[in-house]
């Protein structure tokens, strides 16, 4: 299986990172539509949460249930610590690749296309 990171890959580690002990999936998939704005399914979270944690980026436990939800147990994610390097190398290999290149792309994005 592929050690790479896919962009929603690291979308789901970013917002495990940022959530820290409250990593869930219904909470990933909250601070992720709100920081990007794009819409995610919770179908997808699971899925990709379960492939990240096969790669060895995440791991998962189960809590106990709880009474104030009816008893259901959340299963909570934690960033590996191979998952924090890989998270840390595909953010840095990108920052790299567009060092000084933004100005270019806000640029390309004003002309329109010549057919």
């Amino acid at each position: 299986m592929s050690k790479s990171l896919g962009e929603f890959e690291q979308l789901l580690m970013f917002a495990v990172l940022d959530l820290s002990a409250d990593a869930y999936g219904v909470a990933v998939r909250r601070r992720i539509e709100d920081r990007t704005g794009r819409e995610i399914s919770p179908g997808a979270v699971y899925t990709a949460m379960d492939r990240l944690e096969k790669k060895g980026f995440v791991c998962s436990r189960i809590d106990d249930g709880v009474p104030t939800r009816g008893g259901r147990r959340k299963k909570f994610y934690t960033l590996s610590p191979e998952g924090a390097r890989a998270l840390a190398e595909s953010y840095e290999t990108l920052a790299r690749m567009s060092e000084g290149l933004l100005e270019r792309l806000a640029e390309a994005g004003q002309k329109e296309a010549v057919t």
